[in-house]
């Protein structure tokens, strides 16, 4: 038999090869190593920041914002600390991301400083919640907006919403596997589309202010909210939408002069993203009264509806194209994570193969298209924001701690960017009220995110830590990377990571 498997008892995270075969495949396709290469560039990074953070959540959050703040006036504060919080949170990733220039983002990061088992736990939360929640919530609104044009007043069918976002879904993973550059171009245009669209909401909004015909800011703080847990939930949905921040240090091994782009990516995204926000919340409140808000399930096209007139169908066009961008960058970014984990032995190694002819992670990918498939099964998207956001605040937490722990233990690590400690531990602090304060206004969200998260640890126990498996399992896992690199075209990187 020319493929034995290896030694089922050898302890190493050195990927499976294909040995002869794959240095033939290699052969053939020239001297170039198969790994991921540099083609993203500045501008593409700030299409990418951009683009994943200015999603469905501007077009969604809304009203989950005003449903939580109980007045726009407090709506509009929650939507400008956000910004600045996110700001003050993507400082400290462009230290973490220029200090350790590895791919994978906050796994990287905690497990640099805290080793195996937080990493692995973050990647695990990552498979289960995060990724594909994400990307559910974000083609759910692609869907939902997509139909709206076609069944006007009336609520489109779940199962039609369900389906064009499994086929979008599924159309830009193919997208992703056969084609980085595809993947970066895709991004581009859907960015300017995106922000095209939010600059119209803007000018129409200041439009109405100047007139004098606002609605909702005739009653600026009626309604407000005292309840710290009611404000700890509005800026849960603020946050989300400010989400993607910190996705673009999940590929800075595919980053032209990481040093320089990384951070200079994220000093032009995230002020920009802020302010148009802001001015875009402005316009909604001056269009639109709290309980339009309320009512509607499409924010910007009830927007378009009262201030576009026959022009209010394109609207619609442009919400679709720019959370299906959106969905785009955080396929490609966080497919990536899937990836790294693989490759340091904390997920099966058929998920850190990379087509030899597209040089993608093609399984990666579509190990994340399957999950996010799954996730649509729940439609309910505020519960989804919710259990996502409480996770994802967790781990970020814990990357920050990170950053003050590798302070601590390596100052002479080389730091081209080293932001001042009041920001990671003020940034620390929120992200401890985030995740404390719902434990108890939103039990049953947050008990599902803490499960989820102590699941992962007999997982480890069984998949990484116990290192003596049955021969039969080891050759079990052994013949199904065979296959799947016979199947998909693919073999593990080539060569050390530099």
């Amino acid at each position: 038999m020319d493929d034995d498997p290896p030694n089922p008892y050898n302890t190493t995270t050195e990927p499976l090869s294909n040995g002869k075969k794959a240095d033939n495949v290699s052969q053939g396709l020239g001297s170039g190593k198969i790994e991921l290469k540099k083609t993203i560039g500045l501008v593409n990074a700030v299409a990418i920041i951009v683009g994943v953070i200015v999603g469905g959540g501007i077009f969604i959050s809304p009203k989950g914002v005003l449903m939580e703040a109980g007045s726009p006036g407090m709506s509009l504060i929650i939507w400008l600390l956000s910004g600045l919080f996110s700001v003050v949170g993507a400082l400290c990733y462009a230290e973490l991301g220029t200090s350790i220039l590895k791919s994978g983002g906050d796994y990287s990061y905690i497990n640099e400083a805290f080793g195996g088992l937080p990493a692995f736990l973050f990647m695990w939360v990552c498979l289960l919640i995060i990724i594909p929640t994400t990307n559910a919530i974000t083609a759910l609104t692609f869907a939902t907006y997509a139909l709206q044009p076609v069944f006007g007043t009336c609520t489109p069918p779940d199962s039609a919403v369900r389906l064009i976002a499994a086929l979008c879904i599924t159309l830009l993973v193919m997208v992703n596997c056969a084609n980085v550059k595809w993947a970066a171009r895709v991004q581009n245009v859907f960015t300017c589309a995106k922000i095209l669209a939010l600059v119209i909401i803007i000018i129409v909004g200041l439009v109405i202010i100047c007139k004098g015909d606002a609605v909702s800011f005739k009653e600026s703080w009626e309604g407000t909210t005292t309840n710290p847990g009611k404000v700890a939930l509005a800026f849960y949905s603020g946050f989300y939408s400010y989400s993607g921040w910190n996705y673009l240090n999940f590929i800075t091994e595919e980053l032209k002069n990481p040093y320089k782009n990384l951070p200079r990516a994220i000093f032009i995204s995230l002020p920009v993203v802020t302010i148009i926000y802001l001015l875009a919340n402005v316009a909604y409140f001056a269009a639109l009264s709290t309980s339009e808000i309320m009512a509607s399930n499409a924010v910007a096209v009830t927007f378009a509806d009262r201030t576009l007139g026959v022009m209010s169908w394109c609207m619609p066009l442009f919400v679709a194209m720019s959370t299906f961008g959106g969905l785009n960058g955080c396929i490609f970014t966080s497919s990536r994570v899937v990836f790294v984990a693989a490759r340091n032995g904390h997920l099966p190694n058929v998920l850190q193969l990379i087509h030899v002819k597209y040089l993608t992670p093609v399984p990666s990918l579509l190990f994340q298209c399957i999950c996010s498939l799954v996730m649509l099964c729940s439609s309910d998207i505020y519960a989804l924001i919710n259990y996502c956001t409480f996770a994802e605040f967790f781990f970020i937490g814990l990357s920050i701690c990170s950053l003050l722990y590798l302070r601590w233990k390596q100052p002479e690590r080389h730091r081209p960017i080293k932001v001042s400690l009041v920001f990671p531990i003020v940034f620390l602090v929120i992200c401890v009220f985030l995740v404390v304060l719902p434990i108890f206004t939103a039990p049953v969200e947050s008990g599902i995110g803490l499960a989820i998260i102590a699941i992962g640890i007999p997982v480890y126990g069984f998949g990484v830590a116990w290192k003596k498996k049955p021969v039969s399992f080891v050759t079990f896992m052994f013949q199904t990377t065979r296959r799947a690199q016979q199947l998909l075209y693919c073999i593990p990187q080539e060569g050390p990571i530099d």
